[in-house]
């Protein structure tokens, strides 16, 4: 751990008896509990010596929430980072079976924030609460952190922790016995502005996300200019833009692409607060110089009362990234009246969501009517994960003999470039299967 962290975290890592010794070759079971065919609400058990880990456990933040499926006793759980999709749901499990939580200081923190936003919309839009306050505060109590870099011993296994680029903390889980299984998580294999990519490891089993198979991003540097040309152009004719960000790395990155333009600029809603968490992990960013800088660079909405000034900034960064929640839908039905403003979309929008619907016809939900928004709207790729043909070039790399993909609707599309050097499988929800470990 960096002695930089300022964090709950940054001096309480207790790490295990590392082991040197190997173990006699053996069967591992594997289950998808969620996440396998589908993207969102990941989850998979491991069992093995009569063990049972749990890898994440999310919810797709959907209307209402779909959730995974049910999980039996477990006797730790593995987190690699703090998506809602991966982390949403794991309070069910560490409330009630009081296990070790394993993930990185920083997705704790920001975890905790994500899981008790949940049980405030679940209120708010009186769903069933998957669980309680209570449940959070067990699972902050049971985190045992790791950073990159620390190997620990469990069960008779070593288990590292990689980085798996994505989002700050984002970690990738290496079981090491006579064979290697790498879990990735969410990944991405290029630096962003944000973080540095994910490196490849030597394994003999490979979980890989799928989230975009088949498609290709477009040039990042490219994509960046674009949005930033529009940004001028939407200025220079008098209009505003109004940028919904996640909270999560969305927001960061887009403030580290804006922080020397000079705009007047306001960052709203959960972002602020992700932000200056990361200001307490600097180990886990790409360059902390640059990212104080991008944080001055914005004045923070601390305040319903402070909107009235931010609605009349050139540049307004807010959550939520699908336009469902949050301050952005009091800003869109302002600024979504004048022609000469900008909504500048920059991340995924699911099906059934505000965002895809302007996308798709120019209209939002608002007080349960449609509204037309009149100001200009555009979509920029400014994707955490790795696409189609970088994920074919990290299996290379890590040249494993078995590669499972997960966390995808389109998996079979890696078939084409995979079959004959690897053994592709593409587990099925809720079906056991296992390898050797």
């Amino acid at each position: 751990m960096s002695k930089g962290a300022s964090g709950p975290f940054s001096r309480t890592l207790h790490r295990r008896k590392i082991i040197t010794a190997k173990v006699i070759i053996m069967e591992m079971k594997f289950r998808f509990l969620g996440g396998a065919d589908t993207i969102g609400r990941m989850g998979m058990t491991m069992e093995w010596r009569g063990k049972t880990s749990l890898f994440e456990y999310g919810m797709s933040p959907t209307k209402p929430p779909e959730y995974p499926l049910e999980c039996q006793r477990v006797d730790n759980v593995f987190l690699t980072h703090c998506h809602l999709d991966h982390c949403g749901m794991v309070p069910k499990i560490c409330g009630r079976d009081d296990t070790e939580l394993f993930t990185t200081p920083l997705t704790a923190e920001v975890s905790e924030i994500m899981m008790n936003d949940s049980l405030k919309i679940a209120k708010a839009e009186n769903y069933p609460l998957p669980y309680t306050k209570g449940d959070v505060d067990r699972t902050m109590r049971s985190v045992v952190p790791l950073t990159f870099g620390d190997t620990i011993e469990l069960d008779g296994f070593d288990v590292s922790v990689h980085s798996a680029g994505h989002i700050p903390g984002a970690a990738m889980f290496e079981i090491i016995g006579d064979t290697s299984t790498l879990y990735s998580g969410d990944l991405h294999t290029i630096s962003t502005r944000l973080v540095g990519p994910a490196r490849a490891v030597d394994c003999e089993n490979l979980f890989i996300e799928g989230t975009y198979g088949g498609r290709v991003h477009p040039d990042r540097r490219d994509e960046e200019t674009s949005f930033l040309n529009k940004i001028a152009e939407v200025t220079d004719r008098g209009g505003r833009v109004l940028i919904p960000c996640f909270a999560t790395g969305r927001t960061q990155e887009i403030m580290l692409l804006l922080r020397n333009t000079g705009y007047d600029m306001w960052v709203d809603g959960m972002g602020r607060s992700v932000t200056r968490l990361y200001s307490n992990y600097p180990e886990y960013l790409l360059d902390f110089k640059k990212f104080k800088g991008a944080k001055r660079a914005f004045q923070e909405v601390r305040n319903p009362n402070m909107r009235s000034h931010s609605a009349k900034g050139e540049v307004i960064v807010t959550t939520g990234g699908m336009l469902d929640g949050g301050p952005v839908l009091g800003y869109l039905r302002e600024l979504g009246k004048n022609p000469k403003n900008a909504v500048l979309i920059v991340g995924y929008q699911a099906e059934d969501t505000n965002g895809r619907m302007l996308l798709e016809s120019g209209c939002v939900m608002m007080d349960g009517e449609p509204v037309k928004i009149n100001c200009e709207v555009r979509k920029y790729n400014f994707s955490a994960h790795a696409d189609h043909d970088q994920i074919v070039g990290f299996v290379r790399e890590c040249d494993p003999r078995n590669v499972i993909f997960m966390h995808s609707e389109t998996r079979e599309l890696f078939m084409e470039d995979l079959k004959g050097d690897y053994n592709v499988i593409l587990p099925k929800l809720g079906e056991e299967f296992t390898l050797d470990v």
